[in-house]
């Protein structure tokens, strides 16, 4: 499986007074409290997504990135499987062209194509009784299939997250699985513990969804990530 647009909406159907950053803020947010994001970069022209992608080996990824974009598969803003510097330009191309003065300030993200057997999905969700919580699942294929998740409740700690990956109920897709080691749960509980942390981090954070989680090598590695928070005028 590869890289793909989780789409779980922003702009129209958000809750109001909240908004969606793009998937590049989103990343950065989620990697600043230790989410691990593959090395990628956000560039405005197609020459520059060329180089980029260059820099960090092929086959690469481009969407085009941008605060008033969530839906890119919806719309056709994602190029997967890009091998040389002609094809991410002419993308590039491709992608600028398609944008609308609705998306606002865009620009190409580029990413390395990263693959793997098995997909997980992760986030935090403010339960409207509870309130912040942190959420695991399997994801890919058999995220409605099986509805495999396990949830905590803001803060937890490497015990708990340790449970969580314990309780989800596949746990024969966390071993080693079609010639791929096991998922390694060390670096899987950290980025639980990331989650937490930037939910703490960040009182104006309504929701988080990092999907999918791919295993590269059994490291879970987020390769697409969504956060929307409250406007400034309502978190206050």
């Amino acid at each position: 499986m590869s890289t793909h647009d989780p789409d779980p909406g922003s702009q129209p159907g958000a809750p109001s007074g909240t908004h969606t950053l793009s998937e590049a803020e989103s990343k950065a947010l989620l990697a600043a409290h230790g989410v691990p994001m593959p090395a990628e970069q956000v560039v405005a022209d197609p020459d520059s997504a060329a180089t980029a992608a260059g820099a960090m080996g092929f086959p690469v990824v481009a969407k085009l990135c941008g605060d008033g974009i969530a839906h890119k598969t919806e719309r056709g803003l994602v190029r997967l499987g890009l091998n040389d510097a002609d094809a991410v330009r002419a993308a590039a191309t491709d992608l600028l062209a398609a944008a609308t003065p609705d998306d606002g300030e865009v620009g190409v993200l580029v990413a390395p194509m990263l693959r793997g057997n098995r997909e997980l999905i992760a986030g935090l969700a403010d339960d409207p009784q509870f309130g912040m919580t942190v959420v695991l699942g399997i994801g890919g294929i058999f995220t409605e299939a099986l509805a495999d998740v396990a949830i905590r409740l803001v803060p937890i700690e490497r015990v708990d997250a340790e449970e969580m990956i314990d309780e989800l109920r596949t746990q024969a897709l966390l071993g080693a699985f079609r010639g791929e080691p096991p998922v390694d749960r060390e670096r899987l509980a950290d980025v639980l513990l990331g989650l937490s942390r930037a939910a703490i981090a960040t009182p104006e954070l309504v929701s988080a969804d990092v999907n999918p989680l791919i295993v590269v090598d059994g490291v879970p590695i987020a390769v697409d990530a969504l956060v929307e928070v409250r406007d400034p005028m309502v978190a206050a």
